[in-house]
């Protein structure tokens, strides 16, 4: 009897595992680790403990603050909420004073109707699902009405500590502007930020991509001479390579920002 015919094996080929072991593609940035290194070191120096902006008493009124700064400025909203969290500074005092006082708190701030539905949501939300508590997870917070990625991102680091990159319209201009983490959409510029940015540089770098935007790399003309990083950086519209004197500025007074 014929021997059966025996069916062909395909070995693995000893370039099978090449493909797995490639490294993950390197985060589009124009700027080498050494220069990255540096812009953050710099910036560091001209603002060793930057601040967010908005005034807040406690986790709750940073969240309602950060929820009413959407399309619009943070000086506005400062004004608005002086008197506002005398008053109301819980969800259950925000819910006591009720949404039509608390729309003539905010009637001075952009889209202020919508606004206040979603405070006293957000407040009514807390009390009946946390206890009364801001939550500290961004999955936890994303679900409290009006509250979306980066208002979450804004309320972890600056109440609980957390390194997060909430992109605002500033971040988002300069992260493409100067080609640091260049991205279509916000999520986007967040995830390559978070990338490229050296970790021990992490935690303060939303407020010092915030400032830079807002008092130097502004957004109708850049201030490239006053700038520190001038020299390092890659922006087609720089007019200036000459960094500026690399010194402390001044603390900042809160409640006096110039959008």
């Amino acid at each position: 009897m014929a021997n059966p015919k025996l069916k062909s094996v395909t070995r693995p080929s000893q370039n099978s595992n090449v493909i797995a072991r490639r490294k993950p593609a390197a985060v589009k940035t124009a700027y080498s680790l050494a220069e990255r290194e540096e812009i953050f070191r710099r910036f560091s120096v001209q603002r060793p403990e930057p601040r967010g902006e908005l005034e807040h008493t406690n986790p709750f009124t940073l969240v309602v603050a950060v929820a009413l700064s959407a399309q619009a400025t943070d000086v506005g909203v400062n004004k608005a909420t002086r008197a506002l969290f005398q008053i109301a500074d819980t969800p259950e005092k925000m819910l006591d004073l009720g949404e039509e006082r608390l729309r003539d708190h905010i009637r001075t701030i952009g889209l202020y109707r919508n606004k206040a539905k979603n405070v006293i949501a957000l407040s009514q939300m807390l009390i009946d699902d946390f206890a009364g508590k801001v939550p500290e997870t961004r999955d936890e917070l994303v679900k409290l009405p009006g509250v979306g990625r980066k208002t979450a991102n804004v309320v972890l680091s600056m109440a609980f500590g957390q390194a997060t990159m909430a992109v605002d319209t500033h971040i988002f201009r300069i992260a493409n502007r100067i080609k640091l983490a260049p991205g279509k959409t916000p999520d986007e510029v967040e995830a390559r930020l978070m990338k490229v940015i050296p970790q021990h540089y992490l935690y303060h770098a939303h407020h010092w991509l915030i400032l830079h935007g807002r008092y130097t790399c502004k957004a109708r003309r850049p201030e490239c001479e006053r700038c520190v990083i001038a020299d390092l950086c890659k922006s087609p519209e720089k007019s200036w390579d000459v960094p500026a004197p690399l010194v402390e500025l001044p603390p900042q007074v809160i409640g006096e920002a110039v959008e």
